[in-house]
């Protein structure tokens, strides 16, 4: 199968983009990353927002971010950001995000930020996996796909993939089932150490590969079927350092009225629990095995 390109943005690009430009007080621009179809990627600007509330709550960290997605924009265009000082209390920090381009709103999020707090802490126990540094690179993993899609599987990706779990595009042709996708992920290359930073990249990661377990359950892979995020929610429990590998555990427990539920459980390589994310798409009215 050949066809159109979709070339996968560079990682500076992404943490240029992800630092938003202050055009007044509690207002940003959010310059977006361009493609072939001119859509704006929803973990892209999710991180953006988050980014711009986390300007106005200095000395805290993210917690928690909660996205709807109202409207597709213009990625050839800047959004407009406005946030709005919800609450600031002893220990957390609210903040609401508008997006608009053309004054229409093409997104509203809610975010919290925590000051540091000495307490009792648990988790669930990491999956037991295979280390990041013995799992070959996607795209070897998917050499034999090098020719497909104007060599979209192969291409370089900002950040680095490492599937302990065959990759949906594999599984398929495998007529594998995919109920579950564990793959080790960092950015591609050092990133600055800005706490909200890491959040955001994570924020933008999540966005593009959760997406592939509801999509797997359709036996389709991303690019072959019509899919787009409705909304979208993380719980950061620690912060997270990309200085050094992620284990994303993702599945989706459900899918019906032509929406895809996912979910992901983030470690880092300690096997201490960095982030809980969840995310619904939507796919349309008419859905059924596209190839």
């Amino acid at each position: 199968m050949t066809g159109v390109s979709f070339p996968q943005p560079a990682l500076a690009d992404v943490v240029a983009t992800l630092d938003v430009e202050q055009s007044g007080e509690h207002r940003f621009v959010a310059t977006q990353l361009d493609n072939p179809h001119h859509h704006i990627v929803g973990g892209h600007i999710a991180g953006q927002a988050l980014m711009a509330a986390s300007r106005t709550a200095p000395g805290r960290i993210p917690h928690s971010l909660h996205v709807y997605y109202l409207r597709a924009g213009d990625a050839r265009r800047p959004v407009d950001l406005h946030v709005d000082v919800a609450r600031d209390g002893g220990t957390l920090s609210t903040r609401q995000v508008t997006a608009r381009q053309d004054g229409e709103i093409l997104l509203e999020v809610l975010s919290s930020f925590s000051a540091a707090v000495d307490a009792p802490e648990y988790q669930q126990p990491m999956p037991e996996v295979p280390d990041p540094d013995s799992l070959p690179p996607v795209q070897q993993q998917l050499a034999d796909y090098a020719d497909e899609l104007g060599g979209y599987w192969v291409q370089p990706h900002p950040f680095e993939l490492r599937y302990v779990d065959a990759p949906p595009r594999l599984a398929l042709d495998r007529d594998e089932p995919v109920p579950r996708i564990r793959l080790w992920w960092k950015p591609s290359a050092a990133v600055p150490d800005d706490p909200a930073l890491h959040s955001a990249l994570l924020t933008y990661l999540s966005g593009t590969t959760m997406v592939e377990t509801a999509v797997a359950m359709r036996r389709a892979t991303k690019t072959s079927v019509f899919n787009a995020l409705i909304d979208h929610a993380l719980w950061f429990q620690r912060p997270v350092d990309l200085s050094d590998w992620v284990l994303s555990d993702q599945f989706s427990p459900s899918g019906v009225a032509g929406r895809g539920l996912a979910s992901s459980t983030m470690y880092n390589r300690a096997g201490q629990l960095v982030c809980l994310a969840t995310q619904e798409l939507y796919f349309g009215r008419g859905e059924g095995r596209q190839r």
